[in-house]
């Protein structure tokens, strides 16, 4: 055998175990990461020459966002930026990224649309253009983008006129920075060459996001573009008067309500300094111990490994913004130990998909939503938090005993441990012991905080910061003191489980810059942007000293090359940070675009008429379309743009149909509806990018695959419709007392509901206890929807008794008011308003310090005023509204006493099942007896 011949043996050998070992049906470790490149980061990287440059300007960028979220700029004096000028910079760095990482086509469909959109966009600019506005160049514009999509690109090289968009895009976006201060002086009247960024500027845009995201969002963005030229052509129920090139040009590139707009803000503010504390996070080796000490903990149970991977991909999520990294991530290591240990190929996948997408509803970060939110809703991030963490913790839990669930069903086992368990007893008491000590530390931190300022004003920042220090030496101390962390090969003859202790000690420093986080975000009450900078920062002073630190501490020498190293890592989590982000970039920026249509052309409430005929009026019927076209937007879209798009149309829809309806639905309920329905999309066949790439990693089929992790995946489906019918599940105004109490008892109905779709709960379930489970579980889920049909809790009154009705509300409840009157537009309306009473020796008293007064009209009640800045005007009611129907609200039983019967009915599910299951040996000795 020639050395050749030997050295293609060894490297053909070496593929086949580095696949055996991941378990992947034949994709390689490269073939996975260009899978996460070419959907996250771009799979392009060109000559080392251009890698390094392509690196440089990543780094840049993260540098320039670091720079731009600090105080440095306010304390040195310099290089102070306002949103827009920072906006500008922001997508500029985007839209270079996108043409230098992600090749021109990537499939004949694209390579269609990318010669197709630029053709009829251009076209619809030209004809839009009025008299005087120059058009003569759109036709160049059009061929150099065409002209780039067929001569295409390499994904190894990039050609010169991939550069050429690269800088024109760039510079398109850096227009509203050099012209900052002319533009201000200009707005509604554009000069030339404001056309020309404009167009260029939308047009370069809009290839950018079919390159680096796929066509549908710049698909759904280019038919906004048409809508808004061509809406005198358009039925009549959503026709519009239509705007020409100079309005569209000032309104989607020109001011902050299109491209520039809010989303594109939140991406420059918040996201940006969160992916890349992420970044940095994985690149210092948190991301393989979130993995190991969940395996530690967890792989010894019934379906462990699957327990296991659904809890480090919850951690996982805290450092990932992206459904598919964090598959392919965590997915390398647990998918080949659920295929171990009894799950079928696509089982295993879809529990990895389930758990990892998952990973974007858990706060504090949520991907961008959360940040999304608290601009769009206008309520502070940490109630964003608060309302948010529920029903996520209620989802991983239930997601857990899906697991459980399939792993009793299949009578699988956990994987060995190297040690033996201590008893129960001692096992609680250990764990009641790291409870109290973690109480004490918390408690002793925040109040050593709040003594410490106080006393040392100017110095405590710093004083803080060499407590802090010292803390991560004395943890990094500790981990010096274990064997480094190292992914086994899950596909290894046997595999034994790490021991918890020295797995959890080896990497307790990382959950420092995590405190830090949660610290300054729930406590110092800091803005995000801020929260961040100061959590990368300290992110950043241990990425670069660990590796030394730790070096010295075990006495490796080596100094200096783990000094180096710690450079290298930390350029290296810059890059990729910046690369994670030009996604998120795109896809705000775009996003802009359909939102800055919406607001252009007010099909918003032409929207609402749709859906109201479609729907007929309930309020269900419309929270399914709502969620169905998350679903349809979602195969194609990113969550974030997703989230922003069917939130921009349908959010506003659902709280006013709602209150039409009766029903009072708080904003930050719809907002998470939109968002959980966007994250479900993907998962849902037949576009399910994350259970592409899990089959990828099983070698399962994608589409079952994505079909059983819907099914996982039900209960994430399930809470957005009980949260919006009872808002005790988003802890709206529930105490800390109630809070616990509504976790328990909802934690409790999902654990039933998922039981029910599951098909087992102590035994196989029959069909009637599934029909009775699904009862309980939604019995305890909404207690009022039963109480209500026995006992209703308001009183129809004539509207002539208002008065009366005012004095006998107790005081801080609501009085119910269904009102018809005239909408902003002009169009006859129905609505209730629910108008809070408060102290008054009579009901015309306590009416009118509600801001309401009336006139009597025979038996109809007109409203004659409403208080500026009053309760009745913050309620929506105005002048010459016409009461239609009073509520009373009236003594009524507690709705949780149909707690009682629907424990009772539990009751019995648990003893028809208990018997069955005694009766029925577990599938494992099944199989042994028949063997």
């Amino acid at each position: 055998m020639t050395d050749n011949d030997k050295r293609d043996a060894d490297q053909t050998q070496a593929a086949a175990v580095e696949n055996a070992a991941a378990g992947r049906g034949g994709l390689s470790q490269a073939e996975l990461d260009e899978l996460v490149a070419s959907s996250d980061t771009g799979g392009r990287a060109g000559s080392p020459g251009v890698a390094k440059f392509i690196m440089l300007v990543a780094v840049a960028w993260s540098l320039f966002q670091l720079w731009y979220a600090s105080p440095l700029p306010f304390i040195f004096g310099f290089g102070v930026f306002n949103s827009t000028e920072a906006r500008s910079i922001h997508l500029a760095f985007a839209l270079f990224l996108a043409f230098a990482a992600f090749p021109a086509a990537r499939t004949k469909v694209q390579m269609v649309l990318g010669i197709g959109i630029p053709l009829l966009i251009g076209t619809l600019f030209m004809i839009s253009a009025g008299d005087g506005q120059p058009s003569w160049w759109i036709p160049i514009v059009m061929i150099g983008i065409v002209g780039a999509v067929v001569l295409g690109s390499p994904k190894d090289n990039i050609p010169p006129w991939e550069w050429a968009l690269a800088i024109i895009g760039a510079g398109a976006s850096l227009y509203i920075l050099v012209q900052y201060d002319a533009i201000a002086n200009r707005v509604g009247a554009p000069i030339p060459a404001d056309f020309v960024a404009g167009v260029v500027g939308m047009m370069l845009l809009l290839e950018a996001t079919r390159r680096s995201l796929g066509p549908a969002l710049m698909i759904v963005a280019s038919v906004f573009l048409l809508y808004t030229v061509l809406g005198p052509y358009m039925p009549s129920i959503i026709a519009h008067g239509g705007n020409n090139l100079s309005q569209i040009v000032n309104h989607h590139w020109i001011t902050t309500q299109g491209v520039f707009g809010i989303a594109l803000g939140v991406s420059t503010q918040f996201v940006f300094l969160f992916v890349l504390f992420g970044s940095l996070l994985d690149k210092a080796g948190a991301g393989n111990y979130f993995i190991q000490v969940a395996f530690s903990l967890m792989g010894h149970m019934k379906g462990g490994p699957a327990k296991a991977a659904v809890v480090s991909s919850g951690m996982t999520g805290l450092i990932s913004g992206s459904s598919i990294a964090n598959v392919v991530t965590t997915g390398t290591f647990t998918i080949p130990l659920m295929k171990k240990v009894g799950f079928s190929a696509e089982k295993a996948g879809a529990v990895e998909v389930a758990s990892s997408v998952n990973g974007q509803i858990m706060p504090p970060v949520m991907g961008a939503a959360a940040f999304l939110m608290v601009e769009y809703v206008g309520i502070p991030y940490f109630d964003v938090v608060k309302h948010a963490f529920l029903p996520a913790v209620i989802s991983y839990i239930a997601l857990v005993y899906i697991v459980h669930l399939e792993a009793v069903k299949a009578g699988m086992e956990g994987l060995p441990r190297a040690y033996e368990p201590k008893p129960l007893v001692r096992r609680l008491i250990g764990i009641a012991f790291a409870i109290v000590v973690i109480c004490v530390v918390s408690f002793a931190t925040y109040y050593g905080i709040g003594w410490l300022r106080p006393a040392f004003p100017n110095t405590a920042g710093y004083i803080l910061f060499v407590l802090l220090a010292l803390v991560y030496i004395g943890l990094l101390y500790v981990a010096s003191r274990e064997k480094p962390l190292e992914l086994d090969d899950p596909n290894a003859p046997v595999t034994v489980l790490p021991l918890p202790g020295p797995t959890a000690r080896s990497g307790l420093h990382f959950i420092l810059p995590v405190v830090v986080l949660v610290w300054a975000l729930m406590v110092d009450r800091l803005s995000p942007g801020l929260s961040a900078f100061w959590a990368t920062g300290f992110m950043i002073f241990i990425l670069v000293t660990q590796k030394p630190l730790l070096a010295l501490m075990r006495g490796e020498g080596a100094f200096g090359g783990a000094i180096v190293e710690g450079f290298k890592d930390l350029v290296s989590g810059l890059e990729t940070g910046a690369r994670n982000m030009i996604g998120i970039g795109i896809a705000t920026a775009t996003a802009g675009i359909i939102v800055g249509a919406v607001s252009q052309t007010g099909v918003g409430s032409a929207l609402a008429e749709v859906v109201e005929v479609l729907s007929g009026g309930n309020i269900l019927a419309i929270l399914f379309l709502t969620a169905i076209l998350s679903l349809i937007l979602g195969m194609g879209l990113p969550t974030t743009a997703n989230y922003i798009v069917v939130s921009a149309l349908l959010a506003p829809v659902i709280v006013t149909l709602g209150q039409q309806n009766g029903l009072i639905v708080p904003l930050i309920a719809v907002h998470l509806f939109v968002f959980y329905f966007g994250i479900m999309a993907d998962v849902t066949p037949p576009v399910g990018l994350a259970s592409f790439a899990a089959a990828a990693v099983s070698g399962g089929d994608p589409i079952r695959t994505g079909v059983v992790a819907f099914f996982y995946s039900l209960r994430t489906a399930a809470l957005p419709f009980l949260f919006i019918f009872n808002t005790e599940l988003l802890l709206i105004e529930v105490g800390w007392a109630q809070g616990i109490f509504v976790f328990i008892v909802a934690t409790v109905a999902m654990l039933l509901f998922a039981a029910a779709t599951q098909g087992w709960f102590l035994a196989k379930n029959r069909i009637y206890e599934t029909i009775a489970l699904l009862l309980i579980a939604f019995t305890l889920f909404r207690p009022g929807f039963w109480m209500d049909m026995i006992a209703p809790p308001f009183e129809e009154v004539p509207p002539a008794q208002i008065v009366e009705a005012a004095a006998n509300t107790p005081v801080g409840e609501d009085l119910r008011i269904r009102v018809a009157g005239l909408n902003d537009i002009g169009d006859p309306i129905e609505f209730v308003a629910l108008i809070e009473m408060g102290d008054g020796a009579t009901g015309e008293d306590r009416l009118m310090d509600a801001g309401i007064e009336f006139i009597q009209d025979g038996d109809r009640m007109i409203i004659d005023n409403v208080a500026f800045g009053s309760v009745a005007q913050d309620a929506g009611l105005d002048w010459d509204q016409e009461v239609l129907r009073v509520l009373q609200p009236v003594p009524a039983p507690s709705k949780y006493l149909m707690f009682i019967p629907a424990l009772a009915l539990l009751a019995l599910v648990v003893w028809l099942q208990r018997g069955r299951a005694a009766r029925t040996p577990p599938p494992a000795r099944r199989e042994t007896a028949q063997a």
